[in-house]
């Protein structure tokens, strides 16, 4: 019994560290459906973004902003807002305060959390706009985008 668990215990530790390391797997944006946001720094989302062939859609959020806590908890994790925004778009959200995000948002000039960005692969800014939108909301305006590009 001592040795079935300790194997149970190593299996996991193993897992745990496998996951936390590896930053392109994240169980619970997958499992949530909604949009999946990339993992890399702004360059490699840049270099995705030219690959691809698509623009970034770039969400700044600050963890204390409670706007930012709810499009996350409602807006990024609506299954239809995913199935357009991982489609359509290369995603990365970034903490304002922190790091990269903080040297973007004062690059983009962001004044207010959430701020959510369209961005060129070439990572000209497109449009910025502040605040909270609907799942809905933010579909409409990810269309609008799309539409201004063609």
């Amino acid at each position: 019994m001592k040795n079935v668990l300790l194997i149970i215990f190593v299996l996991g530790a193993m897992a745990y560290l496998y996951f936390r390391n590896n930053p392109k797997v994240d169980f619970k944006e997958d499992l949530a459906g909604g949009i999946h946001f990339q993992k890399g720094n702004w360059q490699q989302t840049l270099d995705l973004a030219k690959k691809e062939n698509k623009m970034v859609f770039l969400d700044i959020y600050a963890t204390w902003c409670g706007p930012c806590k709810q499009l996350k908890k409602y807006t990024f994790a609506d299954k239809t807002a995913g199935e357009f925004f991982n489609a359509n778009f290369i995603n990365m959200a970034l903490d304002g305060e922190q790091e990269e995000g903080a040297i973007l948002a004062q690059q983009f000039g962001i004044r207010a959390y959430p701020t959510l960005m369209f961005v060129s692969p070439e990572g000209e800014l497109i449009t910025k706009s502040p605040g909270f939108r609907t799942p809905n909301d933010l579909i409409k305006l990810g269309k609008e985008i799309l539409e201004g590009r063609q």
